[in-house]
């Protein structure tokens, strides 16, 4: 690894005025200042944290972070950047923030060891993408509510889509409905979450706090919400937060006996391949998956040519009607 001294030797000046240079601190004449700079520029040096000014040679890659590469709401997203990385002639590298600190993928925008990034993952410290795009390093965030100066928002309505989940459930006739939520610190859920508490408060229903039960998006998380519900009394109609959980939700219904939508209805979220072909075909919502990550393709290339862009772009949510929800009894 090239280090500072590295620098230092070839730039023919003592460490510190290295570490001055690359930290933009200190009184160094210009004639140095462009010696230190050509030196970490030939010898590729990438200062060790975030905040370095240099310029970096480019890798001709891009850095594309998701949660959980086996999820198939995120390999929907990797697919629409990855025609949009080609298409520029750059390579793509997916990396999964699992494992913190320790990930490649903090590793990859720490060192800042790629052109740029596309942040899909929730559990990236909005502190680290702060810090990393100061320097000069694209970043777009997608389902992702950060303001900071050099970073581009691509966003779904989340709120948009828990109110229209829920608008829709009510406007069959269902008043007593359960939400099956996501992981506690993700925002989408959160705003998923607040979706639902505008349509109950603008129908005038209160929520049931035994109804709202707590996941990870994950087909079990689904499936033991279900039994909680089971336990005790059975509302009308279940959202859950997304089709993973739906699916496992069915399938405890079914173990129960419960008929889907004859005597519960069920909504899920995302719209995934799969939840046209469980039984019943799941009712859901449509994310423009593919359009928010080619359009997240193309910022993140205008910004690495220098291009201006807007600091948000925001996509509507759709439904898709399927069996999975019954009409009640609007008399």
């Amino acid at each position: 690894m090239i280090t500072i001294k590295d620098v230092a030797k070839m730039a023919g000046v003592a460490s510190s005025t290295v570490s001055c240079v690359l930290n933009d601190k200190g009184n160094v004449s210009e004639s140095t200042r462009q010696r230190v700079l050509a030196a970490a520029s030939q010898l590729n040096y990438v200062k060790n944290g975030p905040a370095s000014e240099m310029k970096r040679q480019s890798t001709q890659t891009i850095g594309v972070i998701v949660h959980d590469m086996s999820s198939p709401y995120f390999s929907d997203l990797v697919n629409g950047i990855q025609s949009i990385a080609m298409s520029h002639g750059y390579d793509m590298i997916v990396c999964s923030s699992l494992g913190g600190e320790k990930s490649t993928a903090h590793r990859y925008i720490r060192e800042r060891r790629i052109d740029g990034a596309i942040v899909i993952a929730q559990n990236i410290e909005d502190q680290l993408l702060m810090e990393a795009s100061e320097a000069g390093f694209p970043i777009v965030v997608m389902d992702r509510d950060l303001d900071a100066p050099h970073i581009v928002k691509v966003l779904m309505s989340d709120t948009q889509g828990g109110y229209l989940a829920t608008r829709y459930l009510i406007d069959k006739g269902h008043r007593t409905i359960a939400y099956i939520s996501g992981p506690a610190h993700s925002e989408c859920n959160l705003q998923r979450y607040q979706g639902y508490l505008n349509a109950m408060a603008e129908a005038g229903i209160e929520e049931n706090p035994a109804w709202k039960i707590g996941g990870q998006y994950l087909k079990q998380d689904g499936y033991h919400a279900a039994k909680k519900l089971l336990e005790g009394e059975l509302p009308s109609a279940v959202f859950f937060a997304n089709d993973e959980m739906a699916f496992g939700g069915l399938e405890a219904f079914r173990e129960h006996g419960i008929a889907v939508p004859e005597q519960l209805s069920v909504i899920g979220f995302d719209n995934i391949p799969a939840s046209q072909y469980v039984h019943p075909p799941l009712t859901t919502f449509r994310q423009p998956k593919t359009d928010a990550a080619q359009l997240a393709g193309h910022i993140l290339f205008q910004l690495l040519n220098g291009e201006s862009v807007e600091k948000l772009y925001t996509l509507d949510i759709q439904c898709v009607e399927r069996d999975s929800v019954r009409l009640l009894n609007l008399n």
